[in-house]
C-alpha cells in the first residue's frame, strides 16, 4: 500500500495528500457508498472508466474531456468522485457488483468480518482453523489459517494462542535474563 505513495514522494520530495482509501495515482480506485453497503471500484484504464459511467447511467461523465484520461480524473478527483458517489447511491451493492462485473469493471463488496467468514471461497480454502485450547469453553479456539499453501508441504498448526502472560517468564528470561 505504501509503494505508490513512497514512489511519488521519492519522485517529487513532497508529502502526499491524504486520500482516505483512494489510490493516489488512479481515479476512481476506492470504496464507494451504495444504497445499502459499500463497494470498492478499481478502474484501471480509460475503457473501464467509460464502461463504469455507462453502467451507472452517467455516460456524460466519461465524455467530459476533463475526465477522459486518468491524468484528468486525478486532476479533477473531487468532482469525479462526487458524481460517481451520487450515481452509485441509487442502487445497492449486489446490484452494482453484478452490473459492473458483467461489463469488466473491477469491483467487489466491502464485507464485514462475519460476511468474510461466510464467504464460499474462504470456506473452500479453509481459512479458519479450530485449534484445541484447554481454557476455551468448547475446547477449541478459531485462528486464521496461513493463506500460503504448498502442494507438498502442508502448513502445520502446532501451538495454540497463549493466554495472557502465559509465556511471560520465558520472555523475561530469554530477552532480559530476568525472572519476575
Amino acid at each position: 500500500m505504501l509503494i505508490n505513495t513512497a514512489t511519488n514522494f521519492f519522485t517529487t520530495q513532497k508529502d502526499p495528500q491524504r486520500w482516505g482509501n483512494g489510490h493516489p495515482n488512479i481515479v476512481p480506485y476506492q470504496v464507494f457508498p451504495t444504497a445499502d453497503d459499500p463497494i470498492i471500484v478499481a478502474v484501471g484504464n480509460d475503457s473501464q472508466f467509460r464502461k463504469l459511467c455507462e453502467t451507472i447511467g452517467r455516460p456524460e461523465i466519461a465524455s467530459n474531456p476533463n475526465y477522459a484520461t486518468n491524468a484528468g480524473r486525478v486532476q479533477h478527483r473531487q468532482q469525479v468522485i462526487a458524481a460517481l458517489e451520487a450515481a452509485l447511491r441509487t442502487e445497492g451493492r449486489h446490484h452494482w457488483v453484478a452490473a459492473l462485473g458483467a461489463v469488466g469493471v473491477p469491483c467487489g463488496p466491502v464485507n464485514t468480518l462475519s460476511q468474510v467468514f461466510e464467504d464460499p471461497q474462504v470456506k473452500h480454502r479453509e481459512m479458519v482453523v479450530a485449534m484445541p485450547h484447554a481454557k476455551a469453553a468448547d475446547g477449541f479456539v478459531n485462528v486464521l489459517a496461513n493463506p500460503i499453501r504448498f502442494s507438498e508441504t502442508p502448513v502445520q498448526y502446532r501451538i495454540t494462542p497463549p493466554m495472557r502472560n502465559e509465556h511471560a517468564q520465558e520472555i523475561l528470561h530469554d530477552w532480559l535474563g530476568k525472572r519476575s
